[in-house]
């Protein structure tokens, strides 16, 4: 009676680019439909629509979001921009300091 209805939540996975693209070809081939593809996988059918449209944007044809490499290169960015805002803190801290010191 404890269990009734209630579902163990998946544990998160991961998957490598190529295990994707494959899943991608086989959804774009049109031979099954994304719902069936997902199921012989056992994968949920929401990240299997997430990879095809990753994948028309990578290609361009698609809604217009980032394409993989510009979602890359602005996590990039943003990392190196949150510890530029560090430095700039640090030197901040750093003056404030001296200034202190020297009066």
């Amino acid at each position: 009676m404890e269990s009734m209805g209630k579902k163990k939540p998946r544990p998160r996975r991961s998957f490598t680019p190529e295990f994707k693209a494959e899943i991608v070809e086989l959804c774009q081939r049109g031979d099954r439909s994304v719902g069936q593809v997902a199921k012989d996988f056992d994968l949920t059918e929401t990240a299997v629509r997430q990879w095809l449209h990753q994948a028309e944007r990578d290609a361009g044809t698609g809604d217009g979001g980032l394409t993989t490499s510009e979602k890359d290169e602005l996590a990039q960015l943003r990392r190196e921009n949150r510890r530029l805002r560090e430095d700039v803190e640090i030197l901040k801290r750093a003056t404030a300091f001296f200034a202190k010191e020297t009066r």
